[in-house]
């Protein structure tokens, strides 16, 4: 099951499927095969783990999405948002239950890591040549790009920044006589020079957010605002597009419209939304903005349903960290503490790192219409994988339960619309 899901991480980051010269014969669909017997393995297995409130949110989601078409007066539209994201669904479920142990976590990150640092040096290379030997050209002749869901230089700046704390983390676990530390320092130096060949200003602000969250947990909440505004000051003087970084500018009013209409066609379908996949048949842009996207997709339930499953995952690392080294005491007597406390200390740091990876996809994410993208669910499995190994084997930490949470979501998801209307609002005013 494992070495299926790690063979479906791969094709589903390199995606030769997509290449430009086998688009017309591209063969088996090996990344659906990869899935379906990762699946299958599954299924036959003994451990079978649905300990944490995503475990039932996706599906409803999904759900959801499914009605949402169908109250907008196409019902076979149910069927076709199912096909499209029952899979990423079955890698979420399939993904957290395989990565259970600390050693597989570390293998899936770091089979992402490098699958990403492939990609920044397919973009290094589009950058020399103006064209990388997928045949794709650069993007607006000036930012890299790939292929498949990473055609777009946002979203492929996005990959980046989730994977950086990765590599990071990785870094630090030495072995090799230096050579695993040197690797993926050699590795973390592809990303951010992918980071910047993008020149996409919300990968360079999930940049400065992911330096802010590692500060704030090693310095404190001062040191890292104060850190944060120095790195941002920097960025916005290196020749890049966050030089032009302001609201009346052609781009960034672009998104602000966009966001206005999604607050529209919330308010004109409040329950369920217009229908998941519909914003473009309604905009001539997209929405710009995950949290915007679903608001006018599915609705407030939706909306409500998508910011638990985003919650939680945040709440989930937090409520690790918080804990300090007292809570050995949960493990078993027989333990000698200096394992124990070695062991926590090691999940500790991977939490920190699963923290700032999320903080990075969600910053990116905030200026991008990235809610159904199957890398947001891939990332929320290693979370979850993480959390519900970490419940285990120390009991002290809370399990989260939807049913002492039924209406603090509703509450939430009501004051982030209130939030979104007042910030559209604000920089409309300010355009």
């Amino acid at each position: 099951m494992f070495v299926f899901m790690l063979i479906y991480l791969a094709l589903v980051l390199i995606r030769p499927q997509d290449y430009p010269a086998v688009v017309d014969s591209p063969g088996p669909p090996m990344q659906s095969i990869a899935l379906v017997l990762a699946g299958g393995l599954w299924l036959m297995s003994a451990r079978k783990s649905f300990a944490a409130p995503q475990y039932l949110l996706i599906p409803a989601f999904l759900l959801v999405a499914m009605f949402s078409k169908v109250v907008n007066g196409w019902a076979g539209g149910a069927l076709f948002v199912f096909f499209i994201f029952a899979p990423v669904l079955l890698a979420y479920v399939v993904l957290a239950n395989a990565t259970h142990t600390r050693q597989r976590m570390q293998v899936a990150m770091g089979v992402v890591a490098v699958c990403a640092a492939v990609l920044a040096v397919h973009g290094i290379d589009q950058a020399s040549t103006g064209i990388g030997w997928t045949g794709v050209e650069m993007s607006q002749g000036t930012r890299i790009q790939y292929v498949g869901i990473f055609n777009d230089p946002n979203d492929l700046g996005m990959l980046f920044v989730m994977c950086l704390p990765m590599a990071l983390y990785l870094s630090t676990r030495g072995g090799l006589l230096g050579f695993n530390r040197l690797f993926w320092w050699a590795v973390m130096v592809v990303l951010v020079w992918g980071c910047y060949l993008t020149n996409s200003r919300g990968t360079l602000l999930a940049l400065v957010a992911v330096l802010g969250v590692y500060v704030w947990q090693k310095r404190g909440m001062f040191t890292a605002g104060v850190m944060g505004a120095v790195a941002l000051g920097g960025l916005m003087m290196l020749p890049s597009r966050m030089q032009e970084m302001d609201v009346s500018e052609a781009s960034a009013m672009g998104r602000v419209d966009s966001w206005y209409e999604g607050i529209q066609m919330f308010m004109g379908s409040p329950l369920f939304g217009i229908g998941a996949g519909g914003y473009s048949d309604r905009h001539e842009l997209t929405a710009h903005n995950s949290f915007v996207l679903v608001l006018a997709e599915t609705g407030i339930i939706g909306f409500t349903l998508w910011l638990a499953i985003v919650g939680y995952c945040f709440q989930m690392m937090l409520t690790i960290l918080k804990r300090n080294d007292a809570i050995i005491d949960d493990v078993p007597m027989e333990v000698p503490d200096e394992v124990a406390l070695k062991d926590w200390r090691a999940d500790r740091a991977l939490t920190l790192t699963l923290l700032m990876s999320l903080t990075g996809f969600f910053t990116a994410a905030f200026f991008l219409s990235r809610s159904y993208v199957v890398i947001l669910y891939l990332l929320v499995a290693l979370v979850v994988a993480h959390y519900t190994r970490l419940q285990e084997t120390y009991p002290s930490l809370p399990r989260f339960s939807l049913a002492k949470d039924l209406l603090r979501w509703p509450i939430y998801a009501v004051i982030g619309v209130i939030g979104l209307y007042i910030m559209v609002k604000v920089l409309l005013a300010m355009a």
